[in-house]
């Protein structure tokens, strides 16, 4: 376990990071956030089946990636989902199994995934799922020496204005550079700053209804190259 690992507070059974005073999901809702945002912004599950690669930047609890696999599951289509996250600041795996206790109905998949995923320990296959790879480290730095491409990414990390490096200029750009043709991007978010971001990166930049208190979020889709 790396010594970076988050620092947290807890709030009715949130965790809370510390370092930037921003909940790791909704307080009302956190799997009806992720399925609002994440994969309704991202067209999923219609998009998957075969060979389909995630993005993510922020893997805090790893909620997204346990909605994501149970949506993969539920879709019954061919083909092998690929996780890869991008997290400077691992949890715990005592913090994590307390987090995700808020969510009894992701029981099976929680199981699966702490019982066989270390933090920085690199991809993991889980049993009868997905391949999960958290890197560990500044997304600036990892994100641009990684070799994949994704399909769909989520962009989720705390608050632009508590967080400021994960909503960088030149970081979404290289989600931009990481992404197939077409691919998609989602994100909780509607600061303009990050809609411009995504806009001169190569996005075609849409501003949807949010979830829960949230007005607005962002979805974003990879303009073909000219």
């Amino acid at each position: 376990m790396t010594d970076q690992t988050a620092k947290l507070d807890w709030r009715d059974g949130v965790p809370i990071a510390r370092g930037f005073d921003d909940p790791y999901y909704s307080l009302d809702n956190g799997v009806a956030e992720t399925e609002h945002v994440f994969l309704g912004g991202n067209d999923l599950p219609t998009r998957f089946g075969g060979d389909f690669h995630i993005g993510e930047l922020g893997f805090g609890t790893g909620l997204n990636f346990l909605v994501t696999w149970a949506a993969w599951a539920d879709a019954g289509r061919p083909g092998q989902l690929h996780f890869t996250s991008f997290e400077a600041f691992p949890m715990s795996p005592a913090d994590m199994t307390q987090a995700l206790d808020q969510f009894p109905s992701l029981k099976a998949y929680t199981a699966g995934l702490l019982n066989a995923w270390t933090p920085g320990e690199g991809p993991t296959q889980l049993a009868d799922g997905p391949t999960l790879h958290v890197i560990i480290g500044d997304a600036r730095e990892t994100l641009p020496a990684w070799t994949g491409k994704a399909d769909a990414w989520f962009l989720d990390g705390f608050s632009p204005a508590k967080n400021p490096q994960l909503w960088e200029p030149a970081l979404l750009q290289a989600v931009a550079d990481h992404t197939q043709p077409s691919g998609t991007a989602a994100t909780y978010s509607a600061a303009g700053h990050v809609r411009q971001s995504l806009d001169q990166a190569g996005f075609n930049v849409t501003r949807t209804p949010g979830f829960g208190r949230k007005r607005h979020m962002t979805t974003a889709r990879l303009r073909d190259a000219k």
